[in-house]
């Protein structure tokens, strides 16, 4: 088989959806924050599996969900095995611009996922629970209240590699068992075809949408995709908007302006660089 390619995605919890991001410890751990489910739903009866519709209150998180959120369904994708009550790894997405790079993946590539993270107490409680660094800024790029330099500041150990305040991390891999997009199926359609998506991938959050409206389903290896020990840093170490070298040495991106809302294709030497800096975290 031929080296494995891989596309990096912008996934989770920012600060428009649902008003912060998630967290970046110290020692590079993480919590991976779904965003809210923004689209409507199909009734409980017509989802492809019986399950409910998770929501803030349903997920394992390690800080308290505000309460005005708990009862809040979340848009639970991608779901990977093993996080948040979910069993399996599948991904969807609806925007052509991602959609396309994804749907030219094959089975045995890479498909990864980055989010923006601010730095965070260990001891985090809440978002809003009043201490320095509560994000109030724009959407995965504004500033927050204090420069999270304010833990290095009160002497705690932070790891080099991680922005003062918020960055762009890989935190998480599906190495891929399928891809569906629009492209397999009805020539007049840019979605996915339903019944399709629903053997490949049961449980996926846009088959709970109503209308269906994913481009492209990805299907994961359940044993080979997860999240990550650690994030791997996408930002420069100085500055959350500055692009390191993983994406400009080796993404197809080029580091300027809001890349961190891009996705980045990664060749096949590029990707076997990068999927060593993965196993090395």
């Amino acid at each position: 088989m031929p080296d494995p390619r891989a596309v990096a995605v912008n996934v989770a919890a920012n600060t428009n959806e649902p008003g912060f991001r998630g967290p970046v410890y110290p020692d590079g751990s993480f919590a991976y924050v779904p965003i809210p489910e923004p689209a409507a739903t199909l009734p409980r009866d017509r989802f492809p599996v019986d399950e409910p519709l998770p929501t803030y209150g349903d997920l394992d998180l390690p800080f308290a969900v505000p309460a005005d959120l708990r009862e809040t369904p979340v848009h639970a994708d991608p779901e990977f095995p093993g996080v948040h009550g979910r069993e399996r790894a599948t991904y969807g997405d609806p925007y052509a611009v991602k959609a396309g790079r994804i749907a030219a993946l094959d089975p045995g590539d890479w498909l990864l996922f980055y989010a923006t993270l601010t730095l965070r107490p260990r001891d985090w409680a809440e978002p809003g629970d009043g201490r320095p660094g509560d994000s109030t800024g724009d959407r995965d790029g504004g500033t927050d209240d204090r420069d999270g330099a304010w833990l290095r500041e009160r002497g705690v150990a932070v790891d080099d590699d991680l922005a003062p305040d918020w960055g762009a991390y890989l935190f998480a891999g599906m190495r891929i068992e399928r891809v569906l997009s629009g492209e397999d199926g009805d020539e007049e359609s840019e979605h996915v075809d339903r019944a399709a998506a629903e053997r490949a991938a049961p449980t996926n959050a846009h088959l709970k949408r109503d209308p269906f409206d994913a481009r492209v389903v990805v299907a994961g290896d359940p044993d080979a995709s997860g999240l990550f020990d650690r994030v791997v840093p996408l930002s420069a170490p100085d500055a959350g908007s500055e692009a390191n070298r993983i994406v400009t040495d080796l993404s197809t991106d080029s580091g300027k302006g809001p890349w961190w809302r891009r996705p980045m294709a990664f060749d096949a030497a590029a990707t076997g660089r990068l999927l060593t800096r993965i196993d090395g975290v």
